[in-house]
């Protein structure tokens, strides 16, 4: 199910979570899907299963998947609206974190609208 580089400059929990994500973008993966038991995913691909933890910690906590204990983790009810705000936040952390200031961002978000 996932496809992970081990040897790339991406972390592995963030790859786990991306891969997530696109799999409930296409609908691959719908609301109530029970996803793989860390401990299972952590096995299947040969990594650690607090690399796993991580990445399911991630999504609980940007609100896409839900986990019950002794029950496992299931893909949650995701409001459209709710998911397009993560994903722009997702898109300027890294922006923020290269240097760009928030006087830039919103200038650049000033130019997007302006073209409208």
């Amino acid at each position: 199910m996932f496809l992970l580089n081990l040897q790339g400059k991406e972390p592995i929990y963030e790859q786990i979570r991306s891969q997530i994500l696109k799999f409930i973008e296409l609908g691959v993966l719908s609301p109530g899907d029970k996803l793989p038991s860390v401990r299972q995913l952590a096995q299947d691909n040969g990594i650690n299963p607090n690399t796993v933890a991580k990445a399911y910690q991630e999504l609980e906590k940007e609100g896409y998947i839900r986990t019950f204990p002794k029950k496992g983790a299931y893909i949650a009810e995701i409001d459209a609206s709710h998911s397009r705000f993560q994903q722009l936040v997702s898109i300027l952390h890294p922006l923020k974190e290269s240097g760009m200031s928030k006087t830039e961002m919103l200038e650049a978000v000033e130019e997007v609208f302006k073209e409208e």
